[in-house]
């Protein structure tokens, strides 16, 4: 009998439906075309296998930090648009437009650096200008725009098709920033009116602005976080029904008698006060799991809620199960994702491990295998 793929009894299990049903519960909430951001392996979902499934169900465009993003994307075979947010030295240009990648084009150099490496390989361009209203991040200020706006609009190497900026506080629905950086957008954009310029496509909303501000929708939003069923902000308001898709799963390996007082761990941080029960589970911060839930976080193990104990390793942690908790090598360990009645969901370990969101699912990597049930081939 051969062996199976992946022996690892740690996994990421990825609903991909659920990914899917989201996109659905975003676009009728919007009613415009949506650019589904898959940056940093889709928000730790898979890269490949996630883009793949929402361009089936229908987005219109993807978005990657990355042209290393967008060229894992082509190799793949998807053949969606697929804008690179990120900012781009000159070198990059020529690969960009090999793997017919549209460009965020941010300074009227960055304009230059495309049409040199487009005229050098007689192909167009396709562009996005990007515009600053108030990250100070990449992105020409909204009030010196002008001067980019017209050098795109003349360059014969460059199609323009959209221009965006990016909203900084939108997860805050009280927030003021986003109403003024929607006012700055607005002037910059207003610069294809004056100049009889046909308008591209506008896009500034995010998952904030999608949820909170539909003003900044548009004609394309950009949701990231929210695809996944996850809320950019504890405080953010739930107006679009979203199911969790990421659900991480390991297993007990060892069981043990600790006697009272004896330390658990490196540094002997904890140490029952009565003997107790103990299980380790195969998964550290090697896999990204956070190290700051060391004596702090939660996981489920047979239905129940049970506290981490000890520090946290790079590949293994240890559970207190009480005098009386039981548990057998193989029982499944939930990290994140539901067990019985109890659910662990991401914004619950970001809470306890300090952190948001983001962080916690950006940062498991690829030595936890990923699965995505239904799916035969992932890739």
């Amino acid at each position: 009998m051969s062996e199976p793929l992946n022996q690892r009894p740690t996994r990421i299990v990825v609903d991909l439906d659920a990914v899917g049903g989201n996109l659905r519960a975003i676009r009728q909430r919007v009613g415009v075309p949506v650019m589904a951001i898959v940056k940093a392996n889709a928000y730790g979902h898979g890269l490949v296998p996630v883009a793949r499934h929402l361009v089936a169900q229908g987005a219109e465009q993807l978005g990657v930090a990355f042209v290393e993003e967008g060229e894992a994307l082509r190799r793949a075979g998807i053949t969606a648009p697929i804008l690179v947010l990120g900012g781009i030295l000159g070198r990059q240009v020529a690969s960009l437009l090999r793997n017919d990648l549209e460009i965020t084009v941010s300074s009227l150099d960055k304009l230059r650096q495309v049409e040199a490496a487009a005229e050098a390989l007689g192909r167009k361009a396709v562009i996005h200008l990007k515009v600053d209203t108030g990250m100070e991040r990449i992105g020409v200020h909204s009030y010196s725009c002008g001067p980019l706006i017209e050098a795109a609009l003349a360059s014969r190497w460059c199609q323009i098709k959209g221009i965006y900026s990016h909203l900084a506080c939108a997860d805050d629905p009280a927030s003021p920033m986003t109403a003024l950086q929607l006012e700055r957008f607005s002037e910059a954009c207003a610069h294809f009116d004056r100049l009889g310029a046909p308008m591209p496509i506008r896009h500034l909303a995010n998952s904030g602005g999608v949820l909170h501000f539909p003003d900044t929708w548009l004609d394309m939003v950009r949701p990231g976080i929210i695809l996944y069923g996850v809320l950019p902000d504890p405080d953010a308001h739930r107006t679009v029904e979203l199911r969790p898709a990421l659900s991480l799963i390991s297993q007990v390996v060892y069981f043990k008698v600790v006697r009272a007082g004896h330390p658990v761990g490196y540094g002997a941080t904890w140490a029952p006060p009565a003997g107790t029960r103990v299980v380790t589970v195969p998964i550290g911060y090697g896999d990204g799991y956070p190290r700051a839930l060391s004596n702090n976080g939660e996981v489920l193990i047979r239905g129940r809620r049970r506290p981490i104990v000890g520090r946290l390793c790079m590949d293994q942690f240890m559970v207190d199960l009480g005098p009386d908790g039981t548990a057998y090598v193989e029982d499944d360990v939930v990290l994140i994702g539901s067990q019985g009645e109890e659910t662990i969901r991401v914004e619950d370990v970001a809470r306890r491990a300090g952190t948001i969101a983001y962080e916690i699912l950006t940062r498991l990597n690829e030595r936890v295998p990923r699965e995505y049930p239904g799916v035969s081939q992932p890739g």
